[in-house]
């Protein structure tokens, strides 16, 4: 067993704190990878306030890892000593049923083994990557291209496949108008996405004042959802509504929004049931939908796209004892877009 440190949560009221945990020994399918960098996602300050359910602690969250291959198990054939190699949301599956067969491991039917809080294949409680070293499947570690940054492409193993795969399967291209609700860690990244996949991209935002970042980002246009005649001047304009934001929203106003045919689909996942009405639905054949991270080709494919079109997440780096304190600015919303840490300050 390696001892690495970290930074956990020791209960769901108490600020997360230096301390070590431990790795499992390189397994013949397995990578060590250290760590360079970590993204801070909102899912977690989520699951170590256990808000999303009890979780297990102490509890060491992370599960947008960036670094470097190690060591390799004397199985492995996918990457070698010294690879830039990234590590999402989930760390294994059961590798057999239909979802893990048709690529999307996230749905496994078997329950796939989340990055952090999750119970892993021997029993334990698997921790993320506020750590400086993290044990792996080799079939769960994807490659970073050259043209990402390593503390770029951190995010982008929960925020970019969480907002490209629901792009993708929706069919966001030339053509298509989508809209993306929020402009923060996951719509920074759908704005950027969409743009690149060709489609007219619109920000709807609680007010103007991201309005600058959104067009630069890549958005054609920009409203304030706070201005009660945005509803009523983009009524049946969008084919994909992207809702990115976990706040409750009126949601037969969103499906207003869309064209004949179009989809609402939720990202952002807020902790209170949502209700709508629904006629808006059948009136215009409209949809709701759901989408959750993306599968291991997908997320590869997505980390592909972004370093073709020279996108990736905007961070503001900090060192591992500005945590607590990037919890709070991130519910306080002042982050522009995404925390990374940079984990050699865990040392």
């Amino acid at each position: 067993m390696l001892t690495v440190h970290a930074y956990a949560a020791p209960s769901a009221t108490e600020p997360l704190a230096k301390t070590t945990i431990t790795r499992r020994d390189v397994g013949p399918h397995d990578v060590l990878i250290k760590i360079e960098y970590a993204g801070i996602c909102h899912s977690d300050i989520h699951t170590v306030r256990s808000e999303w359910g009890e979780a297990h602690y102490p509890l060491a969250p992370g599960h947008e890892i960036a670094g470097v291959v190690v060591e390799t198990g004397s199985a492995v054939t996918k990457h070698r000593v010294g690879d830039r190699v990234g590590v999402g949301c989930m760390v294994d599956s059961c590798g057999k049923c239909v979802s893990c067969r048709n690529g999307e491991e996230q749905y496994c039917l078997e329950g796939m083994v989340a990055t952090y809080d999750g119970i892993d294949r021997d029993g334990t409680v698997t921790q993320g990557g506020y750590s400086t070293h993290v044990v792996v499947a080799e079939d769960f570690v994807l490659k970073i291209p050259d043209g990402l940054d390593l503390a770029v492409a951190a995010p982008l193993l929960c925020a970019g496949i969480t907002t490209y795969t629901p792009l993708r399967r929706h069919g966001a291209g030339p053509g298509k108008r989508v809209a993306v609700v929020g402009l923060g860690g996951l719509g920074h990244m759908a704005v950027q996405i969409a743009h690149a996949m060709g489609a007219e991209v619109t920000v709807l935002s609680q007010s103007l004042k991201k309005r600058e970042d959104g067009l630069r980002l890549g958005a054609d246009h920009y409203y304030a959802t706070s201005d009660e005649s945005t509803f009523e001047t983009l009524a049946g304009s969008f084919d994909l509504v992207l809702n990115t934001v976990s706040a409750v929203l009126d949601i037969d106003r969103y499906l207003s929004l869309l064209a004949v045919g179009g989809t609402l689909a939720f990202v952002g996942a807020p902790a209170e049931s949502l209700g709508f009405g629904v006629f808006p639905l059948l009136t215009n054949r409209r949809s709701l939908s759901g989408s959750m991270i993306g599968g291991i080709g997908q997320t590869q494919e997505m980390l592909d796209f972004c370093a073709e079109h020279g996108l990736g997440a905007e961070i503001e780096i900090i060192s591992a004892d500005r945590i607590n304190e990037a919890y709070e600015r991130v519910l306080a919303s002042d982050v522009r877009y995404r925390f990374v840490i940079d984990t050699s300050t865990l040392d």
